[in-house]
């Protein structure tokens, strides 16, 4: 291991400062650092190191690093790997690689492949989070002896009267709070997040001064494990049924036209449907058991109610049910670009689920809905994944 790159002369004392608000923790104290190979992962390790604490980098190897190595814009894998130990020897902490490829293909890929195949909108990163992550990880960084595990995500764990609490990040545009909803309050109390209060050039900025390789490494870009953003080459390799042809049929119940797998459909979606009535038609919904693919007007993907399934609730009170049963009021996020908008929890199709308080359009299942305070916009009151949906009328 070569001397630490850490200079203290030239690091900033506020983000070494920001770094110990968010991890709230005596000097010395061990500490796991979740290590990406990205300049945020390192630079959270590289903070953490010069805060004083004892940090120990884990990598994981995620996929096949041969097929990925000359992927850009991907993690987990071949270079994104070779980076991550080269920091850590630059910053002076050890650094471990642990092999998950046999449990991310069960946990994520396999998930992904299926979720597709039922006719959903699957997110990836969040079922990676929620079972990799944010459970085999931390079972790591205990048998490690660590009193907490820091990951490089932009969002903030700000201790509330009742506990730990999950919150946006300071910088709206890099927050990541819509893919960490599934953090339960037992990881919560565990993990801590030192870039939550920091925007992305201090980060930069912070690589920069410590002379770390990768201060000008590119973001990571889509999906992982998916070549050149095209899902469907993963999909037709895991569940080539996928790929069999069926119907596009209008609300009203004609047949306008075929289609070569429903698998090759979202909610929302518009191009490549090629069929033409005169009217612009997206897809509203899709029957994966009859393989139909159904079209209709851009206000028939206007939703008034959604179920949820796999729900997980870090509010107040023991559960959603309770919250369900006082039908509290939420702000409502069913994708990663949107705004929350007003909604209040209930039982829809007898599941706990959201009512609008106005239609929201090309709301997907298999994507998350993640709730937030309307009495504290930044707060994550937890969330769940979209099962079903009442159109509005």
């Amino acid at each position: 291991m070569n001397a630490p790159l850490l200079a203290p002369d030239r690091l900033s004392d506020g983000l070494v400062e920001a770094a110990r608000d968010a991890v709230r923790l005596p000097a010395g104290t061990r500490i796991v650092a979740a290590m990406s190979g990205g300049v945020d992962s390192t630079v959270t390790a590289a903070l953490l190191a010069r805060a004083g604490y004892d940090v120990v980098g884990v990598t994981l190897q995620l996929y096949d690093h041969g097929a990925a190595i000359q992927k850009k814009g991907a993690c987990c894998a071949g270079q994104d790997i070779h980076d991550a130990r080269t920091a850590a020897d630059a910053i002076g902490i050890p650094h471990y690689v642990l092999d998950y490829e046999s449990r991310f293909k069960q946990q994520v890929i396999e998930d992904f492949a299926d979720s597709y195949l039922r006719g959903e909108t699957p997110i990836p990163c969040i079922r990676c989070n929620q079972t990799v992550k944010f459970r085999d990880l931390l079972d790591v960084a205990r048998d490690l002896g660590a009193e907490a595990m820091a990951t490089g995500h932009y969002v903030r764990r700000e201790v509330g009267p009742n506990g730990p609490e999950l919150h946006r990040a300071a910088d709206p545009a890099r927050d990541q709070s819509y893919f960490l909803f599934a953090t339960t309050a037992e990881q919560l109390a565990y993990l801590r997040f030192p870039l939550g209060a920091l925007p992305k050039p201090a980060v930069r900025a912070a690589a920069l001064e410590l002379g770390l390789a990768v201060a000008d490494k590119p973001d990571s870009q889509d999906i992982c494990f998916v070549p050149e953003g095209r899902y469907t080459t993963v999909i037709d390799r895991l569940r080539p049924q996928g790929a069999e042809p069926g119907d596009i049929v209008h609300l009203d119940g004609r047949v306008l036209g075929r289609h070569e797998g429903v698998t090759r459909y979202t909610i929302g979606q518009r191009r490549g449907l090629n069929v033409a009535v005169g009217d612009p038609l997206f897809v509203v919904r899709i029957d994966a058991d009859r393989r139909h693919v159904v079209v209709g007007p851009r206000e028939a993907l206007l939703t008034r109610a959604l179920s949820l399934k796999e729900t997980n609730w870090i509010g107040e009170g023991a559960s959603i049910e309770d919250a369900v049963r006082r039908q509290r009021p939420v702000l409502t996020r069913v994708r990663s670009t949107r705004e929350p908008v007003l909604g209040r929890l209930g039982v829809v199709e007898g599941a706990p689920g959201i009512v609008f308080a106005a239609p929201e359009e090309g709301v997907a299942p298999g994507q998350a809905c993640v709730l937030y305070a309307p009495e504290d916009e930044t707060r994550v009151l937890g969330g769940g994944f979209i099962a079903g949906t009442v159109r509005n009328q």
